[in-house]
């Protein structure tokens, strides 16, 4: 369970990766590291939310070898720092496009849409203003 207030959290996951056996050699450790942080920094982990840097990788299993392609799969602990904001938390966010029905914002990773009924009554859409906005 996430607490409230925050939206940055250090979480454990334990994944699998699959490693090529061209790898296989005295670098493999940092190879594992490597492909660990190209595969999963920057995605969404689902209910942890996105991902944004492996900050510490604690244990690297014994791989099981996968019978007719040579690929070994290595059981992977190691410790994220995830983005996760919740529904009534205020991100600081980009206006990237404003319609009549409301407008598109990003915030890191996170593209977010605000409807117009969101929007204060007082707040009318202007299409012809360069660009389109509420005023």
């Amino acid at each position: 369970r996430f607490p409230r207030g925050t939206m940055f959290f250090e979480v454990a996951l334990e994944k699998r990766l699959q490693v090529h056996p061209k790898a296989f050699g005295p670098k493999l450790h940092a190879h594992i590291i490597r492909q660990l942080m190209k595969t999963y920094e920057g995605t969404c982990m689902g209910r942890y939310g996105f991902l944004v840097i492996v900050t510490d990788v604690e244990s690297i299993g014994e791989g099981v070898i996968q019978e007719g392609v040579g690929f070994v799969t290595i059981p992977v602990s190691f410790k994220a720092i995830v983005f996760r904001p919740f529904i009534g938390e205020v991100l600081v966010a980009v206006v990237t496009q404003v319609n009549k029905m409301g407008f598109f914002a990003e915030a890191g990773p996170l593209q977010v849409f605000v409807s117009n009924h969101l929007i204060p009554a007082d707040m009318e859409f202007d299409a012809h203003g360069n660009p389109p906005c509420y005023v």
